[in-house]
């Protein structure tokens, strides 16, 4: 795939996952919840989650309106982790993608409930009624279901952001800090992709590459994020730069120094394109390319 034609196949994904969210993510909920839940995931993100979730349900030549449920599912549960992770008592950053956060804006209490309604909301959207135009079948619900919330829980994000703030101020060999990242940022990443394919039907070595791929572009995500904190103003991240060193919080740079860190992010990004070269499947062109950019970018 030519570098134009994959630009516009993101703009086209982009604008339909805004859609969805504009229409899924409520504007009255109740004592201005709603407003503060839409500040939080609208009109901003990479989208890289629902990205994966769309390009992977290609390759597998699936189901199109359960991905696209998906992939606004994924990007609430991304988005609700977002505005937690913000708060004072956990990172306590005031800046989120250019903007205040959104306990800065709303105060903790609403930032709190907002974070905690687009947790539920993303589960909701996964199952919607059997009258519903794009109706998702159970059993396809379910392992939807099933996918998002173990990536989300203990053995994935939630998990890996206790690891990281019962680590500040103490070194971490990079096994540990590797299962760190594997959870609270790489388990969101490779869930995107596995629903993506479940909304397909893919044979068990498929099914595989596209597991290794994802875990290759989680880990991956979270080194460059290392990378671009200590590379970066905080005008080009759209979030405060140097609050991991500030923190004292350990790192891929931390560990293996920034010309490491980088080694170690090119070789995942091998990893990942060897691990499509090894699926079997056709339509492997946009899941390639999103792995370059996880690679590649600077904010």
């Amino acid at each position: 795939m030519k570098a134009d034609a994959f630009e516009c196949w993101i703009r086209a994904e982009l604008e339909t996952v805004e859609q969805a969210l504009e229409r899924w993510v409520p504007v009255g909920a109740p004592a201005g919840l709603g407003e503060a839940m839409r500040y939080a995931v609208l009109d901003g993100g990479k989208r890289l989650r629902p990205l994966l979730v769309l390009a992977s349900c290609a390759a597998a030549s699936g189901a199109r309106a359960a991905a696209l449920r998906a992939a606004v599912a994924v990007e609430l549960i991304h988005a609700y982790s977002l505005i937690h992770d913000d708060m004072p008592c956990m990172d306590n950053d005031v800046l989120r993608r250019g903007k205040p956060t959104v306990h800065v804006r709303y105060g903790e209490a609403q930032a709190m409930l907002a974070g905690d309604a687009m947790q539920a909301l993303a589960f909701e959207v996964l199952t919607p009624a059997a009258t519903d135009d794009d109706a998702v079948e159970p059993a396809l619900q379910a392992r939807l279901c099933g996918l998002l919330a173990r990536a989300a829980g203990y053995e994935g994000m939630a998990g890996g952001q206790a690891i990281d703030l019962a680590s500040i101020g103490q070194p971490l060999p990079e096994p540990k800090l590797r299962d760190m990242h594997r959870r609270k940022t790489g388990a969101l990443l490779q869930a995107s992709v596995l629903m993506g394919a479940t909304c397909g039907e893919v044979p068990v070595r498929a099914w595989n590459s596209l597991s290794g791929y994802g875990a290759a572009i989680g880990l991956a995500f979270q080194i460059v994020d290392d990378i671009l904190d200590v590379t970066q103003a905080s005008e080009t991240l759209g979030k405060t730069a140097g609050k991991d060193l500030d923190q004292n919080k350990p790192t891929y740079v931390s560990v293996l120094g920034l010309e490491g860190a980088r080694r170690q992010a090119e070789t995942l990004r091998q990893r990942a394109h060897d691990a499509l070269a090894g699926s079997g499947l056709a339509q492997t062109a946009c899941l390639g390319l999103l792995a370059d950019l996880v690679v590649d970018r600077n904010s």
